[in-house]
């Protein structure tokens, strides 16, 4: 039965109906907690009983919480209540696609912008593995801020479709052509393999918009029929009627692009979405469509087209002898994409090997990228050449960036600052870096740089030396780092982000700092490290670029703030944008919402890959259960959150839901028997530990009241007792132990200048394996448990992230070159004893995850949340950006 306006699913109260359709009936409701509208999907109480449809139900709700992106419906929450599951999504505003089709067929301006849209959404799905496999008008919503993709309840990965009905089966008037198990879909804009029952990929997607493009434009369906089998046979067998026949002013640039979407075999249709939403773009930006075809000039006007090109030569004559020889206005906005040379892909966020970086005069651009086997190196590349040059000794090079005269780039590698000429030559070192953030080089020969984490910024010369701090963390203010600077143009004063990284979008600032005094000046709260260019300061609010006018006299800023770009994509882990600019109105960025290319694999101690977790998406922190059934992750975007994944049975299911008053979930443990998680949890700006039952069951428990300062699990002792976290203090990083019987009173264990953290207990509870950056490089210590003694080093050029073998016997890390290493230990009442230290093989773990891999009990498996490249991203390249601002 419908759902009547006050009825209660959980914290959701039912306000009306808006819809109903074969998957289910949705409702406006509002969420109590949150006082917010939002749409309740649901699947009848009637059907709940069958099966399939209960499956395709929970498959759209896993589907739509994998997929974040501003032109697809987000999914905030699942629930079920006697009986009835239901989604809770946005509550989209607007009207669908369909509605608007009934007034007739749109403006071209409108048909490049929405399909553009759908297909940079429908990319983002295909990169997750999910094919929508109903794409039509009715589920596409049409909002003031765009197109939305509605509905993937028909949605499923690419790899395991089920074939079954084919054209024969489409003239039987009684079978219903949307027969679950068969073909999937609604029938007008199926792709031919669909109408055929077979395989499909998301290939199939570009050809159902195709057809949606066609009756965009030309206000007709692109295959009609009398019945499902005229229809089906249209598909199959004819072309629609060329679009500028219907529509003469059509350019024929968009009439090729939607015929290549309608291409019969999916191998002469665009390859990806990703193609076609890059020459809807490219259609929309260019004068091609502005005009009529040539062929409908008539001759009669050609002599009038003369008289006025002779007028206008006159005019432009006349107007420069006026203007005395003044130099011209700068050019429009123009907007180009960049991909990596063939073979190589490019790496744009996490440590190492990422980062790229326009030259001052944005002649040139430098970007890490990888070969096929994974090996980066550093690369430049001409924007005015097709060819890039690969620069020999920069293996695993991050974060580049330019000298003031565009001579040099300085970068990051093997735990060392360096540089070299841009054109190759020597790579110098300059000095330690275990850990970077950014770096930064003035006209006087001084690099101000991040070595790490949780680190003030410090300077060195260009020609190397010793590096001397040149802030100061401001505990008091919650600061635990600084990162991510920038010089200004008089080289003295310099841009740098300060905070605690704790997930929330104001929790950080951007500060302006000098070199002639530690003394800082506070420009804005924000999340995401800011640029200074062209007069303006740019930074991000949520994934939009933003630039607003800074006076360098006052080092302040003016006006208001207006849109650049979006979207742009944000390394949130490390409150990062994936952006460049140049000082003469040069722009470089990703386009995303979030990193969610990374993948969870499980490698063989010859570091040969055996295994995945399904599907990319933002992963960070793997832990593996005791008994090695399962395996906990946290997602870094939409939000940050825990989930689990069931090896054996191939489920993941979320575990935290980070929304409203929760900013942030992450670095979840095992309870020794595997029975509970703990986890800390980022809350109104304050930071807790918490436990709760690991499937996800029952109430959480608070283990440790939430501070301001920052508070990171680390580790469960395997007799249960303890539980390891590092933490804030006195501005670093220390380690502390809270007791989990008794008075939950943390004792501090190890604290000193240096920042300790990411410790690991020994099997036996007798030993504590940790990180400290004391030596002035990243390095694993092992000490006594709970007393006093020696202290044994046992990184051989310095490492991270320790991790036990089960029995003891062995204990691995992270080397700064990228390798799992791996030590053998023993242990003899207060004697630690280390043997051999051998690597096992390279990786490309993403070190700015606080856990990066973890290792089976038998120490034979590694987990490992692993950076593949994207070979077919790109850089978003814009000229003149600034143009637009100036008008304002």
């Amino acid at each position: 039965m419908p759902l009547s306006p006050g009825t209660k699913l959980g914290p959701y109260e039912i306000l009306s109906p808006l819809g109903a359709g074969g998957m289910g009936e949705v409702y406006r409701a509002r969420d109590t907690r949150l006082d917010r509208t939002v749409a309740i999907k649901i699947l009848p109480q009637q059907l709940s009983n069958d099966l399939l449809r209960k499956q395709r139900f929970e498959r759209e709700a896993k589907t739509i919480s994998r997929l974040n992106h501003p032109h697809i419906c987000t999914l905030h929450d699942i629930g079920s209540q006697d009986g009835v599951d239901y989604l809770v999504m946005e509550c989209v505003e607007g009207e669908t696609l369909a509605k608007r089709l009934e007034k007739g067929p749109l403006s071209l301006e409108q048909v490049l912008k929405y399909g553009a849209q759908i297909a940079d959404a429908l990319d983002k799905a295909h990169q997750a593995g999910i094919v929508h496999r109903d794409l039509k008008p009715g589920n596409i919503m049409l909002t003031a801020s765009g197109a939305k993709l509605l509905d993937f309840g028909l949605a499923k990965p690419a790899a395991a479709l089920v074939s079954g009905m084919t054209l024969t089966a489409a003239a039987t008037p009684t079978t219903p052509v949307t027969q679950e198990g068969t073909i999937v879909g609604t029938f007008q804009y199926m792709s031919p393999e669909q109408v055929e029952g077979k395989e499909v990929d998301g290939r199939s997607d570009v050809f159902s918009l195709g057809t949606v493009l066609y009756e965009m434009v030309t206000g007709r369906k692109a295959f009609e029929g009398k019945s499902q089998l005229s229809v089906a046979s249209a598909i199959l067998e004819k072309e629609p009627a060329p679009i500028h026949s219907i529509k003469p002013l059509t350019p024929l640039v968009l009439d090729y692009a939607v015929k290549k979407c309608l291409a019969k075999v999916p191998e002469e249709r665009w390859q990806s979405a990703s193609d076609l939403a890059s020459q809807l773009k490219w259609i929309g930006e260019s004068d091609s469509h502005t005009g009529a075809p040539a062929r409908m000039r008539a001759k009669t006007n050609e002599r009038i087209t003369w008289l006025v090109l002779a007028a206008c030569a006159l005019m432009a004559a006349i107007f420069g002898f006026l203007r005395g020889g003044r130099a011209p206005e700068k050019g429009r906005v123009v907007r180009s994409y960049i991909k990596a040379m063939p073979g190589s892909s490019f790496v744009f966020a996490g440590n190492p090997m990422s980062g790229f970086a326009l030259s001052p005069d944005g002649s040139h651009l430098a970007y890490t990228a990888q070969d096929a086997n994974g090996k980066a190196m550093l690369w430049v590349r001409p924007l005015d050449s097709l060819q890039a040059q690969a620069l020999a000794g920069t293996q695993d090079a991050d974060l580049p960036f330019w000298s003031p005269d565009g001579q040099q780039i300085g970068f990051f590698a093997d735990g060392k600052l360096k540089r070299l000429a841009a054109l190759g030559g020597p790579v110098l070192t300059l000095c330690d870096a275990p850990n970077p953030r950014g770096g930064t080089w003035n006209q006087d020969g001084v690099i101000l740089f991040s070595p790490s984490l949780n680190a003030p910024l410090s300077r060195v010369l260009a020609s190397g030396g010793t590096a001397t701090e040149a802030t100061t963390i401001d505990s008091s203010k919650g600061e635990i780092t600084h990162r991510w600077p920038q010089f200004l143009p008089d080289g003295r004063h310099f841009l740098y982000l300060a905070g605690a990284l704790s997930g929330e979008k104001t929790s950080n600032t951007i500060l302006v700092g000098s070199l002639d005094s530690k003394q800082s000046k506070p420009l804005m709260h924000t999340h995401a490290n800011g640029l200074y260019a062209s007069g303006h300061l740019l930074f991000l609010r949520d994934n939009t670029l933003m630039a607003q006018a800074f006076d360098l006299n006052r080092l302040e800023l003016t006006g208001e703030m207006f849109p650049v770009a979006d979207p742009v994509e944000e390394e949130e882990i490390t409150s990062h944008g994936i952006t460049s600019v140049s000082q003469n109105g040069m722009l470089a960025y990703h386009e995303g919402t979030g990193t969610a290319n990374r993948e969870l694999i499980w490698v063989d101690r010859a570091g040969k890959r055996v295994g995945e977790v399904p599907g990319a998406d933002a992963y960070a922190n793997p832990r593996i259960s005791p008994d090695g059934k399962r395996v906990l992750y946290s997602l870094l975007s939409p939000s940050f959150d825990i989930w689990s994944y069931d090896i054996a049975r191939g489920l993941k299911t979320r575990l935290t839901f980070g929304s409203g008053n929760a900013q942030g979930n992450l670095y979840a443990i095992w309870s020794p028997d595997g029975q509970r998680i703990a986890y800390t949890s980022v809350r109104g700006g304050k930071f807790g530990i918490y436990q709760k039952p690991a499937d996800g069951s029952g109430n959480e428990q608070v283990l440790l009241e939430g501070v301001e300062s920052t508070q990171y699990t680390n580790d469960w002792s395997q007799d249960g007792k303890f539980l390891a976290f590092h933490h804030t203090l006195e501005g670093t990083v220390a380690i502390s132990v809270l007791p989990l019987s008794g008075p939950r009173k943390p004792n501090l264990f190890l604290h000193s200048q240096s920042a300790m953290f990411r410790a690991a207990f020994s099997p036996d509870g007798k030993w504590l394996a940790y990180c400290s950056n004391e030596s002035g490089n990243l390095k694993v210590y092992v000490v006594p448990f709970p007393g006093s003694g020696g202290k044994w080093e046992v990184s051989l050029g310095g490492g991270d992230y320790p991790r036990w073998r089960r029995d003891g016997k062995e204990l691995f890390y992270l080397s700064l070159d990228n390798k799992i290493m791996a030590v053998e230990v023993k242990a003899n009442g207060s004697s630690f004893a280390i043997g051999a230290v051998r690597p096992l093989f390279e990786t490309r773990a993403n070190r700015s995850i606080v856990g990066a891999y973890d290792v089976s009990a038998d120490g034979q498996r590694f987990l490992i949340a692993y950076e593949p490249g994207q070979p077919n991203a790109a850089i978003t390249l814009v000229e003149n950006w600034d143009a637009e601002l100036k008008k304002k």
